[in-house]
């Protein structure tokens, strides 16, 4: 998984496999990767303001 903070972009990277999120989206899933994985997004870009 690359979070790219600076263009609020989620990229998840499996072989065969490249899942794009939508910029800003508030949460991703893995499920392909590991099941039941959800990743909260807010405090991320949150955070991303002040740096």
């Amino acid at each position: 998984m690359l979070i790219n903070r600076k263009h609020r972009r989620v990229y998840i990277y499996c072989p065969g496999l490249l899942e794009k999120y939508p910029a800003n989206t508030a949460s991703v899933r893995g499920d392909r990767v590991l099941p039941g994985f959800m990743l909260n997004l807010g405090k991320v870009w949150e955070r991303s303001r002040y740096c």
